[in-house]
């Protein structure tokens, strides 16, 4: 009984990254290997060919390799001359770092709502926010929609708005490189996408790196050159101020070797948020995913009713079973963040959302018991 009881709390992973490795093996060892061989560690070969194979999966004319997703998004920005004055609208609900690029460049972060079902930015709130940057004086030039959690923004939406403003549109996609949105995958439907290979992304290296994603050739060129000190004809000729945001060589390897098996991953993402949904739907509010869209599921999160969450958190933690809160605090209600404006009417679906949203684990390889142990953990957890 003591020994069942044991194996029944044995720790659960919320991203099972070791069992990928498992899984590639000797072919990252490979990978790797080669690089050590070249010694060509910075801008090598791989870099070359994993960026050819990634705008071949997403179906981008550029891919240009960088050293994190928050340096793609900043390389976009820098390339289009993004700075002070200048309004960016950004969803509240989302990871800091798609503001942060925004003030580091010393433009102005404008907050935004999210929608109620798929969290990605909602483009009332954002219609809301456009007069009262102007009011405040700024130049409204860019926003950023974010595909939260692994599902697409409303892209035809988000481009409507922009362009009846004349604004530039950058995906952030950190969380949902391999999602479609009208049979279309991320990458190719924005002027330019970052997204992020951060280890625990869907598609991640064994460090940082990220991309950007365009089908402008001047665009890609002007990236190019700010991820290498903005470098010209040669790494002496700087024709303008850049950063160094290369990806390494060694992760462009790693990467190459994961991509080939993403799809097959994806799918199994699917197949383990469609169990969820079936074994929690009646306990809890469960994701959904647009029918336009598909989602690649970098985090699966539920809604709870206010003053549930950290209950489950605990039961689960006892059980050995590992949770996320994505995200506690929305970004208008961080100290760094604060004082930047946001969307006339506020942001009441995101302050919700911060209150009630818990995650579980996720990954392509959470096996059915597995998955069932979390199911029936929360189902008891939750009183059903």
């Amino acid at each position: 009984m003591n020994e069942h009881a044991r194996l029944n709390h044995a720790p659960i992973p919320f991203i099972d990254v070791a069992a990928q490795r498992r899984r590639l093996g000797r072919a990252i060892d490979d990978a790797i290997a080669r690089v050590l061989a070249h010694c060509q560690f910075v801008m090598g070969p791989e870099v070359q060919a994993f960026e050819k194979d990634l705008a071949a999966f997403c179906g981008a004319r550029h891919a240009i390799g960088c050293a994190s997703g928050t340096d793609a998004l900043l390389l976009v920005l820098m390339a289009k001359g993004i700075g002070p004055g200048d309004a960016v609208f950004c969803p509240t609900f989302t990871f800091c770092a798609t503001a942060e690029v925004v003030a580091l460049l010393g433009a102005t972060p404008v907050l935004v709502d999210v929608d109620e079902e798929t969290f990605n930015l909602d483009v009332t709130s954002l219609a809301r926010a456009i007069p009262l940057a102007k009011r405040q004086g700024l130049k409204p030039k860019a926003v950023i929609p974010v595909d939260l959690f692994g599902q697409p923004a409303d892209h035809d939406a988000v481009r409507r708005a922009a362009q009846a403003e004349n604004l530039f549109v950058l995906d952030d996609a950190a969380q949902a490189l391999g999602a479609t949105y009208k049979g279309r995958k991320l990458g190719a439907l924005a002027p330019a996408t970052a997204t992020s290979f951060f280890p625990a992304k869907p598609l991640g290296c064994f460090g940082d790196g990220g991309a950007v994603l365009t089908d402008d050739d001047g665009l890609a060129e002007t990236v190019k050159s700010l991820r290498l000190h903005g470098q010209g004809a040669d790494r002496y000729d700087n024709v303008r101020i850049g950063i160094t945001g290369r990806l390494d060589t060694i992760q462009a390897a790693v990467l190459i070797e994961k991509l080939k098996i993403f799809p097959e991953e994806i799918a199994a993402r699917d197949r383990a948020a469609k169990r969820y949904n079936a074994g929690l739907g009646d306990v809890a509010v469960v994701p959904k995913v647009a029918a336009s869209s598909t989602s690649v599921w970098a985090q699966y999160t539920i809604r709870l009713k206010p003053g549930r969450r950290d209950k489950l958190a605990a039961d689960l933690k006892a059980q050995g079973i590992p949770t996320g809160v994505y995200y506690p605090k929305p970004l208008h209600r961080l100290a760094a963040y604060k004082n930047f404006p946001v969307a006339e009417g506020g942001v009441p679906v995101s302050d919700r959302l911060a209150e009630e949203v818990i995650s579980l684990p996720m990954h392509a390889y959470l096996d059915e018991p597995t998955q069932d142990r979390i199911i029936g953990a929360v189902r008891r957890a939750l009183g059903s």
